[in-house]
């Protein structure tokens, strides 16, 4: 499967038909954060603005969880995924889940 074409939050793909609907695919990360990188932030913190550390740390874990959903669409066999989505739950204080979801199907060019 592609991985970054053909993805997306809406429910169709303009230009494409849906010829078979293969299921909900899922990637799950969790993730925790360092004591050392909570003490960079904690200096961050002092000056205000974005705190990169933990900017980085959130977009590391949505990336990791987005491949881990596509590597699971490819294992479906699907050509596009559908309803794309990002979640997050705090587990326990200090550690985050984050799910990337959305419905693998098989496409082909509308004609």
């Amino acid at each position: 499967m592609n991985q970054h074409n053909l993805i997306t939050t809406a429910n169709e793909i303009a230009g494409y038909r849906i010829v078979e609907n293969l299921g909900i695919v899922r990637g799950i990360i969790v993730r925790s954060r360092s004591i050392v990188g909570n003490v960079f932030a904690g200096f961050q913190m002092l000056f205000g603005g974005n705190i990169t550390i933990y900017t980085q740390l959130c977009e590391q874990a949505r990336q990791e969880a987005y491949d881990l959903m596509v590597a699971h669409a490819g294992q479906l066999g699907a050509n596009a995924i559908i309803a794309m989505r990002y979640d997050a739950t705090e587990v326990t204080a200090g550690v985050t889940e984050v799910l990337c979801y959305g419905t693998a199907v098989k496409v082909d060019k509308a004609h």
